[in-house]
């Protein structure tokens, strides 16, 4: 059968709504393949980081050129392992401490896609040089902005989507590390620019999350929010400088979502379809490229609730363990980020209350799971 290319993916950029994309089914490093529009892949030279950019700017060019408005989604492949850089940002960091060279980490080989352990200084040499391509391509991009008219009403937000794993952590003021509900699988950074509304640089205490983004966005181009259970809120009080505190918690799930494979469900759309079709260094069940999984889920049953788990409501943080005993841990962010003092046995009525809360997060999501919030 013929393989399709990912213009026939009904969940491709463009089916979601975008008019422009260049897209690929996971991580990318250099010289990497994309789908430009939904066309077969190709591959194109040169830093991942700045290949992206410089297709932003030129989509806003051609926005601009229109006179119309425009939103520019920008995902960057880097840092992530397996990490590489060019000659001339790798050499930045040739002398790095001795202490980076205390141990090894394991991570995937350039060379074979599989895992092979190395010296944590090689590889923070290389996750460096890649943040610093990174960081480059986001100058690139404000430069142009700023010549084009444009920097001064425009929001640009930046932020990071999980923690970072062992193989590119040398020392850190958080517990854990991505994949884990402590800080540092969870906390990231986030960064607002935008001159017009934000004359005066500032930093918020108030918990946000990556769901908060469309309804911000929405809320700040006036447009209507999707009938259906959301979990972000709309953060333009905060921009506005009127915003303290949160009115609904955030919450993180590890879902288990390979028993729906071992049960048989039925997938939402034909196999064939959710293969990958960009090639990557990594490899998964032997393929260099990523294929995907998703299955209908009808019913809900107790065992659907389990996996690690983490709710923040204000200043508390509530983590469960996902054990078969559940363990619970309760922390006081605001005092103690680094999550060393649990307060679950002194503070049980607080662990009761967000334990509540989570659950019915939970139910909710599952709820949707099962497509009762869909049409």
């Amino acid at each position: 059968a013929r393989r399709p290319c990912q213009t026939d993916s009904p969940t491709n950029p463009g089916a979601m709504g975008f008019d422009q994309w260049l897209s690929h089914d996971n991580f990318f490093e250099l010289n990497p393949h994309f789908s430009h529009n939904g066309a077969p892949p190709t591959q194109f030279a040169g830093e991942s980081s700045e290949i992206v950019i410089q297709k932003t700017i030129e989509f806003i060019e051609q926005s601009q050129q229109k006179t119309k408005p425009f939103l520019a989604v920008v995902w960057f492949g880097s840092p992530h392992e397996p990490y590489s850089g060019l000659e001339h940002d790798l050499a930045l960091y040739d002398n790095l401490p001795k202490a980076y060279q205390v141990r090894s980490v394991s991570l995937t080989s350039n060379e074979t896609g599989q895992r092979v352990r190395r010296p944590l200084g090689e590889v923070l040499r290389e996750r460096y040089a890649e943040i610093t391509a990174m960081d480059r391509a986001i100058g690139k991009l404000r430069d142009h902005l700023q010549r084009a008219g444009l920097r001064q009403n425009t929001l640009l937000w930046y932020c990071g989507d999980n923690g970072t794993p062992s193989s590119g952590l040398l020392a850190s003021p958080f517990r854990g590390q991505k994949g884990q509900m402590y800080e540092g699988g969870i906390r990231v950074p986030g960064v607002i620019e935008w001159p017009a509304k934000i004359e005066q640089p500032r930093v918020s205490k108030v918990n946000t999350v990556t769901s908060d983004m469309l309804p911000t966005l929405c809320d700040l181009t006036q447009q209507s929010l999707p009938q259906r259970p959301l979990d972000g809120l709309s953060l333009l009080p905060l921009l506005n400088g009127n915003m303290n505190t949160r009115s609904e918690p955030i919450c993180f799930w590890s879902y288990n979502a390979n028993r729906e494979a071992k049960n048989g469900l039925k997938p939402y759309f034909e196999p064939v379809q959710q293969e990958g079709t960009t090639p990557l260094v990594k490899l998964m069940n032997g393929k260099a490229t990523r294929t995907f999984r998703n299955f209908h889920h009808p019913t809900i049953s107790e065992e659907d609730f389990v996996g690690s788990r983490a709710i923040i409501d204000q200043q508390y943080k509530l983590v469960v363990s996902g054990t078969n005993k559940d363990e619970k841990e309760l922390f006081n962010l605001r005092v103690d980020p680094a999550e060393k003092n649990n307060l679950a046995n002194s503070h049980t009525e607080k662990a009761q209350e967000l334990t509540q809360k989570l659950r019915i997060w939970q139910a909710s999501v599952l709820k949707s799971l099962t497509e009762a919030d869909y049409d």
